[in-house]
């Protein structure tokens, strides 16, 4: 132990005298700004309180000399100076008066300290009030939902994810992680002049968590953005776990709870959700629509003597297998696929498919020649081995980083498992395929949005509630993402006090919250982003559709540009 003397008491001296005193030293500490250079022995721990008495003297002396004023208070309660000087007159009266002094001098030290504590417990209730106030619970962890939830913890905002996997799954689900991609492992295009490719841009410039995990996990796709289907949930989940203001809690959902909420539980909400959201919202107010997803197999049963790697008019890498198809081998697939036997689900019908998800067998059912339009399309693609177009070409797109698994583009399909293998079985690169998930269907549940929620996705009968995904109406996985986005950061700056960011119609982003908004949309169907709900140039451009959608693109992005400071200016960070 040493003797240290330690001259100043302002907030750097106080800290050091604390610390030596911690470590066992004595510190002897003069107070400059005191009258008379006061000074206060510390024994270790035993000195803190005096220490902390003569920090908060400092304080008073540097508000305005509000310690002279109490102590003036003091001595008028003893009899004041008058008392003093009676004392000085009588001789050996002068020690009782310093007795005295040094009590009233004790007695206003502790009045001012209970003062100061109450003050400080006070503002601590204050501070806990208003973190109450900056929460917000987000039910659902896929890719609205945490899109949702990282824009707004990292605005400072508290935030209590709800998942319900592992506890509780559907058809659907196949892993307990995060942001899980139930059907393909494509984002879709990622070329700007392809309206989801300027959507992902305009959140790539926004700090979106799902376009970042989605880069670093990509697979090449030509000009799509495909990713590690189980690599990229997983950078998602670690991501969300690991914020510091994030809360996950997992278990179902039943009721919609107290305070702010977005509510992102997506197509597969469970039943005792859909009726909680039903009962807030009013009967008449969802709707459904049946999805479908497609099989995957292994790289290493696919005949690569029947099948070539290439991309649609060699753009990008050859990176797609192609399973090339005569006239005769189509024609008896086609024969198969329309006669299969089909799983019974509930309530479908053929009518009830969303056009972007549509089983292939009820594809085919609309005429012999469908598919070669559609999934089975060979224009672009030449077979090596003979120089020409195949009459028919089944894509495979790599659905890991490994390319260990291959999806069957445009396969979704309810077929029943045994009839999966049989039929596609006759696709000749995959008579002998592996199928390492099968292919399933599911029912979608999405509200009537216009009239009900607004342009940042809140409901307008409650704004403490908002929607994001799939459920409000939008289509696609970057759609969802971008709901997500946006209801997180207007939930954000509502609770701060600060207006809305109006994304305008110009911008993707902007035209899918006025899409799902816009009250004079008679039949209101989910929809992907496209250039047809943004508004036109307003002149002609030369060079067809793709220079026209490249300008278009370049007006949004000029927007978002100029708005990227003031969506980012509250974020706090990790």
């Amino acid at each position: 132990m040493k003797n240290i003397l330690l001259i100043g008491l302002g907030r750097f001296g106080k800290h050091v005298a604390y610390q030596l005193n911690e470590l066992g030293h004595e510190v002897m500490a003069v107070d400059e700004n005191e009258s008379g250079q006061k000074q206060s022995k510390k024994r270790g721990k035993k000195g803190n309180k005096r220490q902390k008495d003569d920090g908060k003297k400092t304080r008073r002396q540097e508000n305005g000399g509000q310690e002279d004023r109490r102590e003036e208070d003091c001595r008028q309660k003893d009899g004041g100076e008058d008392h003093d000087e009676k004392d000085q007159q009588t001789g050996g009266g002068g020690r009782r008066s310093a007795r005295k002094e040094d009590r009233r001098e004790e007695d206003c030290r502790q009045e001012d300290n209970r003062k100061e504590d109450k003050h400080e417990v006070r503002g601590q209730k204050d501070r806990g009030e208003r973190r109450e106030l900056m929460q917000v619970t987000v039910i659902g962890a896929g890719l609205a939902g945490c899109e949702a939830a990282w824009q707004l913890a990292q605005r400072g905002i508290a935030v209590t994810l709800h998942e319900m996997k592992p506890e509780k799954t559907t058809p659907a689900h196949h892993t307990a992680d995060f942001a899980e991609l139930c059907c393909s492992n494509s984002l879709r295009s990622d070329q700007i002049e392809n309206a989801v490719g300027l959507l992902k841009e305009e959140l790539r410039r926004l700090d979106s968590l799902i376009l970042a995990c989605a880069d670093a996990t990509r697979v090449e796709a030509g000009g799509a953005l495909a990713v590690d289907r189980y690599g990229f949930s997983k950078l998602v989940t670690e991501k969300i776990r690991s914020h510091p203001n994030i809360t996950v809690v997992p278990g179902e959902v039943t009721a919609i709870p107290e305070g702010n909420v977005i509510i992102a539980s997506g197509p597969l909400t469970s039943d005792a959700l859909a009726a909680a959201i039903a009962e807030k919202i009013g009967d008449g107010h969802t709707l459904n629509f049946f999805d479908a997803a497609a099989p995957l197999v292994t790289f290493e049963s696919v005949d690569m003597d029947s099948a070539f790697f290439a991309s649609r008019y060699d753009k990008g890498t050859a990176e797609y297998i192609n399973c090339a198809m005569t006239e005769e081998k189509y024609d008896a697939f086609w024969q198969a696929l329309t006669t299969a036997e089909e799983t019974s689900v509930h309530g479908f019908e053929d009518k009830n498919v969303f056009e972007g998800c549509m089983p292939v067998e009820v594809m085919a059912r609309r005429g012999h020649d469908t598919l070669c339009y559609g999934p089975l399309k060979p224009r672009g693609l030449r077979d090596p081995k003979t120089g020409k177009e195949p009459y028919a070409v089944v894509q495979l797109r790599r659905d890991n980083a490994q390319g260990s698994v291959y999806n069957l583009v445009g396969f979704q399909t309810h077929l029943r498992f045994p009839e999966q293998k049989r039929v596609f079985s006759m696709i000749p690169a995959l008579h002998d395929a592996e199928f390492v998930r099968y292919g399933v269907m599911h029912r979608n549940t999405y509200l009537r949005s216009p009239g009900m929620l607004d342009r940042y996705y809140r409901l307008i009968a409650d704004d403490r509630i908002a929607f994001a995904g799939q459920m409000t109406g939008v289509e696609g996985y970057i759609e969802s993402a971008a709901s997500g986005f946006l209801a997180g950061i207007e939930m954000a700056r509502r609770l701060e006090g600060k207006p809305p960011v109006d994304f305008p119609r110009e911008t993707a982003i902007g035209a899918l919250g006025l899409y799902i908004s816009d009250t004079t949309v008679s039949d209101f169907q989910p929809m992907n982003v496209n250039f047809g709900i943004m508004p036109p140039l307003g002149y002609r451009i030369k060079g067809g559709k793709r220079v026209k959608n490249a300008q278009l693109a370049a007006r949004s992005l000029e927007k978002i540009d100029a708005m990227r400071e003031d969506v980012l200016s509250d974020r706090k960070g990790e």
